[in-house]
């Protein structure tokens, strides 16, 4: 008979708190900003040695080196403009003017509170004059942020409701998504940049050489490696843009449930945040200063697109489904 005891079962699993997430976060937004400037520094770099390569016929180590460098300085340009001016940049583009404690006593009190809670600093706060219920949160970190709502979800939530959504936003500050989105933005703007002035001077250039070609009599054939590196440039030109795309949407995505999470332990009220999604999803109105570039920043799509209010899902939404986000929310009121 045996009287061995039974076996413990296998290690069970750490707990994962708040902190382990924010850290692993940062680790994961550090990781994929590096992806989105590599990304960066290649189409930038194919697309000016493309360029000098289909402008002269040939290619060089100058070129090359000349390329990257240019690739290099642009994706620091662009990264250092989102990191010191990009969220003044974005508030301005919203139409966000700042506010002072005396004009909403209210609205300040619950942001100090949930800062508290969150142990950030008081960000800025700022309003949107617009009817559509929409809030986003910006700036490179927790001493430099801001929070930004409009004055129709001022209006129409409750205090409760009011407390899930700015929640949602600190949260955002606190896992340091406001930074990652800000680059993240300013990347793929970049690159979709740096292809259209590709294809513009691409088309440019090719009708000049046709017109040299058939004035000429000895015209030689392509150089094989020219035709290469335009044609990975154009590769480049046409896939970038769309991979950067989905990264900053799937990134959006999943920071958008992480901080549904966070605005829940913050309030410790889930049906806050849940009521306050499902006036958001009734909302019809379309936020006027909102763009494409800036969309995936508020808490729910400023375009009001379908596929987002509904529950359906799509690699090229800015937010998940609001109604999965509101089922997950109240899991947790169970």
């Amino acid at each position: 008979m045996n009287t061995q005891p039974p076996k413990p079962d296998a290690t069970p699993s750490a707990i994962i708190t708040f902190n382990d997430l924010i850290a692993q976060n940062k680790r994961n937004s550090a990781l994929l900003m590096a992806g989105m400037m590599t990304l960066g520094f290649l189409v930038i770099g194919f697309a000016v040695l493309a360029l000098s390569a289909h402008a002269t016929g040939d290619v060089s180590v100058g070129q090359v080196v000349f390329s990257s460098a240019v690739g290099v300085i642009v994706v620091g340009v662009a990264g250092l403009w989102s990191y010191y001016g990009g969220a003044q940049s974005i508030l301005s583009a919203s139409g966000a003017q700042p506010i002072e404690k005396n004009q909403d006593p209210q609205l300040f009190n619950v942001v100090e509170e949930l800062a508290i809670a969150a142990g950030i600093p008081m960000p800025k706060v700022y309003l949107i004059g617009d009817e559509a219920l929409n809030a986003f949160a910006t700036g490179r970190d927790p001493e430099h942020a801001a929070v930004a709502i409009t004055t129709g979800l001022r209006e129409k939530l409750t205090r409760d409701e009011l407390a899930g959504v700015i929640a949602h936003e600190l949260s955002h500050v606190r896992h340091y998504d406001i930074r990652l989105m800000m680059l993240v933005a300013t990347m793929a703007g970049t690159i979709v940049l740096a292809n259209d002035v590709m294809w513009r001077s691409m088309r440019v250039r090719s009708g000049r050489r046709s017109t040299y070609s058939s004035s000429s009599s000895n015209q030689k054939g392509g150089n094989p490696l020219v035709i290469v590196i335009v044609v990975i440039a154009v590769v480049l030109a046409i896939v970038a843009p769309i991979v950067a795309t989905l990264i900053q949407f799937a990134v959006s995505r999943q920071r958008e449930y992480l901080a549904d999470a966070g605005a829940v332990e913050l309030t410790r009220n889930p049906k806050g945040l849940a009521d306050a999604l499902r006036k958001l999803a009734e909302d019809k109105g379309v936020l006027d200063h909102a763009n494409r570039a800036t969309a995936h920043l508020y808490i729910v799509n400023p375009f009001n697109v379908a596929a987002e209010t509904m529950n359906m899902d799509s690699p090229f939404a800015t937010h998940p489904p609001i109604a999965q986000r509101i089922a997950r929310i109240e899991s947790l009121m169970r």
